[in-house]
């Protein structure tokens, strides 16, 4: 069984070993799978926002529709990043692989649901300004979507 001083440097491990960042490993090391989760979360974020902007300003597209599209976009790129840097997902089996994928997938569409409806309510039935609620739904979505993978998805059998 591999412990943690034996499993394979990952390339955030390399860099935070790196002189200088050094100092910074043991909390590092302690709080790995959170700094993750936050630093692929906020590029999670950049991209839907911009995705969300682009769609809106540019292609002018309806706020859900392009929400959605935006959701398959970003959905992609963190099941590829949670799983493979963050909650260390790998798996034996391809049965495992797409049990993993969909349970994923699943969650996500739980937290899209409830991202297009703030989204309708605020934008569409309200008024309320897009950004913004587009934002606030954003952060709802991403403590949702911790949750659901760390308790569900990718969790850790003992």
């Amino acid at each position: 069984m591999e412990t943690n001083e034996t499993k394979k440097k990952d390339i955030f491990d390399r860099i935070m070993s790196l002189p200088v960042l050094n100092i910074f490993e043991p909390f590092y090391k302690k709080h790995k799978e959170g700094l993750l989760y936050l630093f692929f979360g906020g590029l999670a974020f950049f991209l839907s926002i911009f995705l969300f902007w682009f769609m809106d300003t540019v292609m002018h597209l309806n706020e859900v529709v392009n929400n959605t599209i935006d959701w398959i976009i970003c959905v992609a790129f963190q099941f590829f990043t949670n799983r493979t840097w963050v909650f260390d997902g790998k798996v034996d089996s391809t049965k495992d692989f797409v049990k993993q994928a969909g349970s994923f997938t699943a969650g996500r569409l739980f937290t899209l649901v409830v991202e297009d409806l703030i989204i309708y309510i605020f934008i569409t039935l309200m008024g309320f300004p897009k950004m913004p609620v587009k934002l606030a739904a954003t952060f709802v979505v991403i403590a949702l979507n911790y949750v659901i993978s760390k308790l569900i998805v990718f969790k850790k059998k003992d």
